[in-house]
Protein backbone atom coordinates (compact mmCIF):
# COMPACT_ATOMS: atom_id res chain seq x y z
CA UNK A 1 0.00 0.00 0.00
CA UNK A 2 1.47 3.49 -0.85
CA UNK A 3 2.45 5.33 2.25
CA UNK A 4 0.17 8.47 0.92
CA UNK A 5 -3.04 5.96 0.65
CA UNK A 6 -2.57 4.46 4.09
CA UNK A 7 -3.82 7.43 5.36
CA UNK A 8 -7.15 6.56 4.20
CA UNK A 9 -6.89 3.17 4.90
CA UNK A 10 -4.45 2.10 7.90
CA UNK A 11 -6.06 1.80 11.49
CA UNK A 12 -6.84 5.17 12.82
CA UNK A 13 -4.77 4.38 16.00
CA UNK A 14 -1.94 2.83 14.72
CA UNK A 15 -1.34 5.59 11.74
CA UNK A 16 -1.80 8.15 14.41
CA UNK A 17 0.86 6.81 16.53
CA UNK A 18 3.26 6.19 13.57
CA UNK A 19 2.39 9.53 12.74
CA UNK A 20 2.76 11.69 15.80
CA UNK A 21 5.33 9.43 17.42
CA UNK A 22 8.28 11.38 15.24
CA UNK A 23 6.45 14.96 15.69
CA UNK A 24 6.62 14.39 19.44
CA UNK A 25 9.87 13.07 19.28
CA UNK A 26 11.37 16.23 17.14
CA UNK A 27 9.25 18.56 19.59
CA UNK A 28 10.44 17.33 22.43
CA UNK A 29 14.41 17.19 21.40
CA UNK A 30 13.87 20.92 20.50
CA UNK A 31 11.82 21.28 23.51
CA UNK A 32 15.22 19.88 25.44
CA UNK A 33 17.00 22.09 23.01
CA UNK A 34 15.18 25.34 24.28
CA UNK A 35 15.65 24.22 27.73
CA UNK A 36 19.50 23.49 27.59
CA UNK A 37 20.01 26.94 25.32
CA UNK A 38 18.42 28.63 28.41
CA UNK A 39 20.64 26.80 30.95
CA UNK A 40 23.34 27.28 29.05
CA UNK A 41 22.52 31.52 28.91
CA UNK A 42 21.43 31.32 32.37
CA UNK A 43 24.88 29.78 33.46
CA UNK A 44 27.06 31.15 31.17
CA UNK A 45 26.04 34.23 30.73
CA UNK A 46 23.56 35.23 33.74
CA UNK A 47 20.28 36.33 34.54
CA UNK A 48 20.16 39.57 31.87
CA UNK A 49 21.22 37.02 28.73
CA UNK A 50 18.23 35.13 30.24
CA UNK A 51 16.18 38.16 30.29
CA UNK A 52 17.91 39.65 26.59
CA UNK A 53 16.97 36.07 24.95
CA UNK A 54 13.71 36.58 26.44
CA UNK A 55 13.19 39.75 24.86
CA UNK A 56 14.20 38.30 21.64
CA UNK A 57 11.67 35.93 21.81
CA UNK A 58 8.97 37.78 20.19
CA UNK A 59 11.26 38.07 17.09
CA UNK A 60 11.52 34.69 16.85
CA UNK A 61 7.79 34.16 16.93
CA UNK A 62 7.60 36.38 13.87
CA UNK A 63 9.79 34.02 12.29
CA UNK A 64 8.01 31.04 12.88
CA UNK A 65 4.47 32.44 12.03
CA UNK A 66 5.89 32.59 8.46
CA UNK A 67 6.74 29.58 8.58
CA UNK A 68 3.37 28.41 9.84
CA UNK A 69 1.47 30.45 7.21
CA UNK A 70 3.18 28.87 4.64
CA UNK A 71 4.20 25.54 5.69
CA UNK A 72 1.27 24.53 7.51
CA UNK A 73 -1.08 26.43 5.55
CA UNK A 74 0.71 24.95 2.64
CA UNK A 75 0.65 21.24 3.84
CA UNK A 76 -3.01 21.09 5.37
CA UNK A 77 -3.96 21.75 1.42
CA UNK A 78 -1.51 19.38 0.22
CA UNK A 79 -3.09 16.57 2.10
CA UNK A 80 -6.32 17.49 1.16
CA UNK A 81 -5.33 17.52 -2.77
CA UNK A 82 -3.95 14.06 -2.10
CA UNK A 83 -6.96 12.71 -0.52
CA UNK A 84 -8.42 14.44 -3.89
CA UNK A 85 -5.68 12.35 -5.82
CA UNK A 86 -4.51 15.70 -7.41
CA UNK A 87 -1.06 15.58 -7.15
CA UNK A 88 0.10 17.90 -9.39
CA UNK A 89 -1.75 20.44 -8.04
CA UNK A 90 -0.32 19.49 -4.73
CA UNK A 91 3.20 19.85 -6.03
CA UNK A 92 2.26 23.46 -7.23
CA UNK A 93 1.44 24.56 -3.73
CA UNK A 94 5.30 22.49 -2.78
CA UNK A 95 7.07 24.67 -5.26
CA UNK A 96 5.35 28.05 -4.79
CA UNK A 97 5.62 27.60 -0.82
CA UNK A 98 9.51 27.07 -1.23
CA UNK A 99 9.73 30.18 -3.30
CA UNK A 100 7.53 32.58 -0.93
CA UNK A 101 8.97 31.23 1.95
CA UNK A 102 12.92 32.48 0.41
CA UNK A 103 11.08 35.95 -0.52
CA UNK A 104 9.42 36.73 2.87
CA UNK A 105 12.91 35.43 4.99
CA UNK A 106 14.63 37.86 3.42
CA UNK A 107 12.14 40.71 3.71
CA UNK A 108 11.72 39.98 7.39
CA UNK A 109 15.37 39.91 8.17
CA UNK A 110 16.28 43.07 5.90
CA UNK A 111 13.30 45.08 7.75
CA UNK A 112 14.49 43.76 11.22
CA UNK A 113 17.97 44.60 11.26
CA UNK A 114 17.06 47.85 9.77
CA UNK A 115 14.44 48.49 13.09
CA UNK A 116 16.31 46.19 15.39
CA UNK A 117 16.66 49.00 18.12
CA UNK A 118 12.99 50.36 18.79
CA UNK A 119 11.97 46.48 17.62
CA UNK A 120 13.30 45.32 21.21
CA UNK A 121 12.84 48.08 22.89
CA UNK A 122 9.02 47.87 21.96
CA UNK A 123 8.94 44.04 23.18
CA UNK A 124 10.76 45.04 26.69
CA UNK A 125 14.34 46.05 26.67
CA UNK A 126 15.58 48.06 29.35
CA UNK A 127 19.15 49.67 29.21
CA UNK A 128 20.76 46.97 31.01
CA UNK A 129 19.21 44.18 28.90
CA UNK A 130 19.46 45.67 25.47
CA UNK A 131 22.86 44.90 24.43
CA UNK A 132 22.63 41.23 25.48
CA UNK A 133 18.72 41.24 23.14
CA UNK A 134 20.58 42.90 20.34
CA UNK A 135 23.65 40.84 20.72
CA UNK A 136 21.47 37.58 20.09
CA UNK A 137 18.48 38.76 17.73
CA UNK A 138 20.75 40.50 14.86
CA UNK A 139 22.27 36.69 14.41
CA UNK A 140 19.21 34.98 14.66
CA UNK A 141 17.77 37.52 11.76
CA UNK A 142 20.79 37.02 9.54
CA UNK A 143 20.07 33.54 9.39
CA UNK A 144 16.25 33.86 9.42
CA UNK A 145 16.47 32.35 5.52
CA UNK A 146 17.39 28.86 6.98
CA UNK A 147 14.58 28.84 9.60
CA UNK A 148 12.18 29.57 6.75
CA UNK A 149 13.13 26.57 4.51
CA UNK A 150 13.96 24.12 7.35
CA UNK A 151 10.86 24.87 9.25
CA UNK A 152 8.44 25.29 6.79
CA UNK A 153 9.02 22.79 4.11
CA UNK A 154 9.60 20.24 6.82
CA UNK A 155 5.66 20.33 7.33
CA UNK A 156 5.95 19.12 3.62
CA UNK A 157 7.39 16.15 4.29
CA UNK A 158 5.35 15.03 7.27
CA UNK A 159 1.72 16.08 4.71
CA UNK A 160 3.16 13.58 2.32
CA UNK A 161 3.16 10.98 4.41
CA UNK A 162 7.11 10.83 5.38
CA UNK A 163 6.45 11.77 9.49
CA UNK A 164 10.47 9.75 9.83
CA UNK A 165 12.24 11.88 8.12
CA UNK A 166 10.54 15.23 9.19
CA UNK A 167 11.10 13.93 12.63
CA UNK A 168 15.45 13.03 11.78
CA UNK A 169 15.30 16.91 10.23
CA UNK A 170 14.11 17.97 13.48
CA UNK A 171 16.50 16.16 15.44
CA UNK A 172 19.13 17.26 13.34
CA UNK A 173 19.12 20.60 13.94
CA UNK A 174 18.28 20.50 17.67
CA UNK A 175 21.03 17.87 18.35
CA UNK A 176 23.38 19.84 17.03
CA UNK A 177 22.34 23.21 18.66
CA UNK A 178 22.83 21.91 21.96
CA UNK A 179 26.65 20.57 20.66
CA UNK A 180 27.52 23.97 19.33
CA UNK A 181 25.51 25.62 22.63
CA UNK A 182 27.79 23.97 24.73
CA UNK A 183 31.32 24.47 23.00
CA UNK A 184 30.36 28.75 21.90
CA UNK A 185 29.59 29.48 25.10
CA UNK A 186 31.25 27.98 27.53
CA UNK A 187 34.03 26.80 24.95
CA UNK A 188 34.68 29.89 23.21
CA UNK A 189 33.40 32.52 25.25
CA UNK A 190 31.08 34.19 22.99
CA UNK A 191 28.09 34.03 25.35
CA UNK A 192 24.08 35.36 23.79
CA UNK A 193 26.23 35.92 20.13
CA UNK A 194 27.05 32.34 20.51
CA UNK A 195 23.95 30.82 21.54
CA UNK A 196 22.20 32.64 18.50
CA UNK A 197 24.75 31.45 16.34
CA UNK A 198 24.50 27.93 17.30
CA UNK A 199 20.99 28.45 16.37
CA UNK A 200 21.62 29.52 13.00
CA UNK A 201 24.25 26.81 11.84
CA UNK A 202 21.66 24.23 13.30
CA UNK A 203 19.03 25.90 11.29
CA UNK A 204 21.07 25.61 7.86
CA UNK A 205 21.96 22.39 8.20
CA UNK A 206 18.14 20.94 8.74
CA UNK A 207 17.32 23.09 5.89
CA UNK A 208 20.00 21.54 3.83
CA UNK A 209 18.87 18.38 5.15
CA UNK A 210 15.00 19.42 3.76
CA UNK A 211 16.41 20.51 0.19
CA UNK A 212 18.46 17.26 -0.36
CA UNK A 213 15.11 15.25 0.93
CA UNK A 214 13.18 16.79 -2.28
CA UNK A 215 16.17 17.00 -4.82
CA UNK A 216 17.31 13.50 -3.99
CA UNK A 217 14.02 11.42 -5.61
CA UNK A 218 13.18 10.07 -2.16
CA UNK A 219 9.68 12.26 -1.93
CA UNK A 220 6.44 11.40 -3.21
CA UNK A 221 6.33 15.02 -4.30
CA UNK A 222 8.38 16.77 -6.19
CA UNK A 223 10.57 20.14 -5.79
CA UNK A 224 10.33 21.88 -9.43
CA UNK A 225 12.11 24.76 -10.39
CA UNK A 226 8.97 25.88 -13.03
CA UNK A 227 6.63 25.55 -9.35
CA UNK A 228 9.39 28.10 -7.98
CA UNK A 229 7.70 31.48 -9.34
CA UNK A 230 4.64 32.41 -6.78
CA UNK A 231 1.43 32.61 -8.50
CA UNK A 232 -1.50 33.86 -6.82
CA UNK A 233 -4.13 31.18 -8.03
CA UNK A 234 -1.43 28.53 -5.93
CA UNK A 235 -0.42 30.34 -3.27
CA UNK A 236 -3.77 32.59 -1.76
CA UNK A 237 -5.36 29.58 -0.96
CA UNK A 238 -2.19 28.21 0.89
CA UNK A 239 -2.56 31.63 2.86
CA UNK A 240 -6.10 31.34 3.52
CA UNK A 241 -5.67 28.05 5.43
CA UNK A 242 -2.26 29.28 7.32
CA UNK A 243 -3.63 32.72 8.17
CA UNK A 244 -4.72 30.56 11.11
CA UNK A 245 -1.57 29.60 12.81
CA UNK A 246 0.45 32.87 11.73
CA UNK A 247 -2.48 34.93 13.24
CA UNK A 248 -2.01 32.74 16.59
CA UNK A 249 2.25 33.22 16.51
CA UNK A 250 1.99 36.76 15.52
CA UNK A 251 -0.66 37.39 18.17
CA UNK A 252 2.03 35.79 20.52
CA UNK A 253 4.76 37.48 19.47
CA UNK A 254 2.52 41.12 20.46
CA UNK A 255 1.88 39.50 23.57
CA UNK A 256 4.86 38.66 24.47
CA UNK A 257 5.88 41.99 23.83
CA UNK A 258 2.82 43.39 26.29
CA UNK A 259 3.75 40.55 28.59
CA UNK A 260 7.90 41.82 28.90
CA UNK A 261 6.87 45.66 29.11
CA UNK A 262 4.01 45.08 31.86
CA UNK A 263 6.64 42.27 33.76
CA UNK A 264 9.36 44.71 33.54
CA UNK A 265 6.63 47.55 34.80
CA UNK A 266 5.55 45.26 38.05
CA UNK A 267 8.76 43.13 38.50
CA UNK A 268 11.89 44.87 36.56
CA UNK A 269 14.57 42.44 35.13
CA UNK A 270 13.64 39.48 37.58
CA UNK A 271 9.91 39.08 36.67
CA UNK A 272 11.52 39.17 32.64
CA UNK A 273 14.05 36.39 33.64
CA UNK A 274 11.57 34.47 35.59
CA UNK A 275 9.14 34.58 32.69
CA UNK A 276 12.06 33.15 30.36
CA UNK A 277 12.63 30.17 33.29
CA UNK A 278 8.43 29.68 32.68
CA UNK A 279 8.86 29.39 28.91
CA UNK A 280 11.88 26.79 28.97
CA UNK A 281 9.64 24.57 31.18
CA UNK A 282 5.88 25.38 29.50
CA UNK A 283 8.07 24.62 25.93
CA UNK A 284 8.96 21.28 27.19
CA UNK A 285 5.34 20.79 28.47
CA UNK A 286 3.23 21.71 25.36
CA UNK A 287 5.92 20.76 22.49
CA UNK A 288 4.42 17.09 22.73
CA UNK A 289 0.90 18.12 22.06
CA UNK A 290 1.77 20.78 18.55
CA UNK A 291 4.10 17.23 17.89
CA UNK A 292 0.39 15.10 18.08
CA UNK A 293 -1.24 17.92 16.49
CA UNK A 294 0.97 18.17 13.65
CA UNK A 295 1.01 14.20 13.29
CA UNK A 296 -3.01 13.95 13.69
CA UNK A 297 -2.93 16.86 10.47
CA UNK A 298 -2.56 15.00 7.95
CA UNK A 299 -4.53 12.36 8.75
CA UNK A 300 -7.17 14.76 9.30
CA UNK A 301 -7.06 16.82 5.59
CA UNK A 302 -6.62 13.18 4.28
CA UNK A 303 -9.82 11.54 5.27
CA UNK A 304 -11.16 14.79 5.17
CA UNK A 305 -10.55 15.22 1.55
CA UNK A 306 -11.62 12.00 0.80
CA UNK A 307 -14.83 12.15 2.33
CA UNK A 308 -13.96 9.50 5.17
CA UNK A 309 -15.62 11.55 8.07
CA UNK A 310 -15.85 8.70 10.41
CA UNK A 311 -12.25 8.27 10.43
CA UNK A 312 -11.88 12.04 10.73
CA UNK A 313 -13.96 12.10 14.00
CA UNK A 314 -12.18 9.23 15.23
CA UNK A 315 -8.62 10.67 14.74
CA UNK A 316 -9.79 13.90 16.46
CA UNK A 317 -10.84 11.94 19.29
CA UNK A 318 -7.85 9.91 19.90
CA UNK A 319 -5.73 12.39 19.50
CA UNK A 320 -7.70 15.00 22.32
CA UNK A 321 -7.55 12.01 24.65
CA UNK A 322 -3.56 11.73 24.07
CA UNK A 323 -2.86 15.87 24.58
CA UNK A 324 -5.22 15.92 27.76
CA UNK A 325 -3.36 13.27 29.79
CA UNK A 326 -0.03 14.54 28.24
CA UNK A 327 -0.82 18.36 29.32
CA UNK A 328 -2.27 16.75 32.66
CA UNK A 329 1.11 15.26 33.97
CA UNK A 330 2.90 18.38 33.22
CA UNK A 331 0.44 20.12 35.46
CA UNK A 332 0.70 18.27 38.30
CA UNK A 333 4.59 18.20 37.86
CA UNK A 334 4.38 21.87 37.86
CA UNK A 335 2.51 22.62 40.73
CA UNK A 336 4.36 19.77 42.65
CA UNK A 337 7.82 20.37 42.07
CA UNK A 338 7.69 24.09 40.98
CA UNK A 339 11.37 25.19 43.09
CA UNK A 340 13.19 21.91 42.11
CA UNK A 341 12.34 23.06 38.28
CA UNK A 342 12.96 26.72 38.55
CA UNK A 343 16.04 26.41 40.57
CA UNK A 344 17.90 24.69 37.36
CA UNK A 345 17.56 27.63 35.94
CA UNK A 346 18.14 30.21 39.04
CA UNK A 347 20.71 28.36 40.35
CA UNK A 348 22.11 30.19 43.56
CA UNK A 349 19.71 33.22 43.14
CA UNK A 350 17.04 32.34 46.03
CA UNK A 351 15.11 35.78 45.19
CA UNK A 352 15.13 34.63 41.56
CA UNK A 353 13.74 31.12 42.75
CA UNK A 354 10.93 31.86 44.78
CA UNK A 355 9.74 34.63 41.96
CA UNK A 356 9.84 32.21 38.95
CA UNK A 357 8.20 29.07 41.51
CA UNK A 358 5.19 31.35 42.45
CA UNK A 359 4.53 32.69 39.30
CA UNK A 360 5.11 28.91 37.50
CA UNK A 361 2.17 27.82 39.64
CA UNK A 362 -0.02 30.19 38.72
CA UNK A 363 1.01 30.32 35.19
CA UNK A 364 0.34 26.63 34.35
CA UNK A 365 -3.25 26.36 35.87
CA UNK A 366 -5.03 26.55 32.96
CA UNK A 367 -2.95 23.95 31.54
CA UNK A 368 -5.34 20.85 31.48
CA UNK A 369 -7.69 22.17 29.11
CA UNK A 370 -4.71 23.17 26.88
CA UNK A 371 -4.65 19.67 24.98
CA UNK A 372 -8.07 19.83 24.14
CA UNK A 373 -7.84 23.46 22.85
CA UNK A 374 -4.90 22.43 20.62
CA UNK A 375 -6.05 19.42 18.92
CA UNK A 376 -9.39 20.56 18.41
CA UNK A 377 -8.53 23.84 17.58
CA UNK A 378 -6.13 22.21 14.98
CA UNK A 379 -8.85 20.32 13.28
CA UNK A 380 -9.79 23.37 11.35
CA UNK A 381 -6.76 24.63 9.38
CA UNK A 382 -6.66 20.43 8.47
CA UNK A 383 -9.94 20.33 7.34
CA UNK A 384 -9.94 23.96 5.25
CA UNK A 385 -12.05 26.26 7.50
CA UNK A 386 -9.31 29.17 7.54
CA UNK A 387 -12.12 31.77 9.23
CA UNK A 388 -12.83 29.21 12.49
CA UNK A 389 -9.55 28.95 13.36
CA UNK A 390 -8.47 32.49 12.41
CA UNK A 391 -10.89 32.95 14.68
CA UNK A 392 -9.92 31.05 17.79
CA UNK A 393 -6.56 31.82 17.53
CA UNK A 394 -7.38 35.51 17.84
CA UNK A 395 -10.12 34.69 20.67
CA UNK A 396 -7.06 32.93 22.86
CA UNK A 397 -4.36 35.41 22.08
CA UNK A 398 -5.70 38.78 20.94
CA UNK A 399 -9.24 39.16 22.10
CA UNK A 400 -8.71 37.18 25.75
CA UNK A 401 -5.38 37.60 26.11
CA UNK A 402 -4.33 41.32 26.04
CA UNK A 403 -7.65 42.89 27.80
CA UNK A 404 -6.53 40.77 30.65
CA UNK A 405 -2.70 41.66 30.84
CA UNK A 406 -3.84 44.86 30.46
CA UNK A 407 -6.56 45.08 33.14
CA UNK A 408 -5.56 42.55 35.69
CA UNK A 409 -2.02 44.10 36.79
CA UNK A 410 -4.02 47.11 37.72
CA UNK A 411 -5.31 44.89 40.71
CA UNK A 412 -3.20 42.30 41.15
CA UNK A 413 0.27 43.96 40.47
CA UNK A 414 2.41 41.16 39.06
CA UNK A 415 0.45 38.55 40.45
CA UNK A 416 -2.01 39.63 37.46
CA UNK A 417 0.09 38.89 34.84
CA UNK A 418 0.71 35.69 35.93
CA UNK A 419 -3.00 34.66 36.57
CA UNK A 420 -3.60 36.24 32.88
CA UNK A 421 -2.46 33.51 30.57
CA UNK A 422 -4.49 30.57 32.12
CA UNK A 423 -7.93 32.47 32.42
CA UNK A 424 -7.25 33.09 28.96
CA UNK A 425 -6.68 29.31 27.84
CA UNK A 426 -9.70 28.35 29.92
CA UNK A 427 -11.97 30.88 28.19
CA UNK A 428 -10.64 29.87 24.75
CA UNK A 429 -11.01 25.83 25.57
CA UNK A 430 -14.35 26.33 26.34
CA UNK A 431 -15.06 28.47 23.24
CA UNK A 432 -13.26 26.30 21.08
CA UNK A 433 -15.18 23.52 22.48
CA UNK A 434 -18.45 25.36 21.20
CA UNK A 435 -16.93 25.17 17.76
CA UNK A 436 -15.33 22.01 17.50
CA UNK A 437 -18.35 19.57 19.09
CA UNK A 438 -20.45 21.65 16.44
CA UNK A 439 -18.28 20.87 13.49
CA UNK A 440 -18.77 17.09 14.94
CA UNK A 441 -22.44 17.24 14.00
CA UNK A 442 -22.09 18.87 10.97
CA UNK A 443 -19.37 15.74 10.00
CA UNK A 444 -22.26 12.86 10.92
CA UNK A 445 -24.51 14.57 8.28
CA UNK A 446 -21.92 14.97 5.77
CA UNK A 447 -21.06 11.25 6.47
CA UNK A 448 -24.61 10.51 6.04
CA UNK A 449 -24.64 12.16 2.78
CA UNK A 450 -21.43 10.77 1.65
CA UNK A 451 -23.15 6.82 1.89
CA UNK A 452 -25.90 8.17 0.22
CA UNK A 453 -24.37 8.93 -2.37
CA UNK A 454 -22.05 6.26 -2.66
CA UNK A 455 -25.18 3.89 -2.55
CA UNK A 456 -27.07 5.72 -5.38
CA UNK A 457 -23.76 5.95 -7.85
CA UNK A 458 -23.53 1.59 -7.08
Amino acid sequence: MDRTEELGRAPIGGLLLRFSLPAIVGMLVNAIYNVVDRLFIARGVGPLGLAGATVAFPVMLVLMAFGMLIGMGGSSLVSIRLGERRERDAERILGNAAGLMVIISLVIAGLGLAFLEPILRLFGASDTILPYAKSYTSIILAGSVFQGIGFGLNNFIRGEGNPKTAMVTMLIGAVLNIILDALFIFGFGWGVAGAALATVIAQAVSAAWVLAYYLSGKSHLKLRASDLTPRPEVFMPMLAIGAAPFAMQLASSVVNGLLNNQLQRYGGDDAVSAMGIIFSIITFIVMPIFGLNQGNQPIVGYNYGAKNFGRVRKAMFLAIGAASATVLSGFLAAQLAAPALTRIFAGGAPELVALASRALRIYTLGLPLIGFQIVSAGYFPASGKPREAMFLSLTRQVILLIPLLVILPLRFGLDGVWMSPPISDCLSAILTGIFFFRELRSLGDKKAAALAEATATA
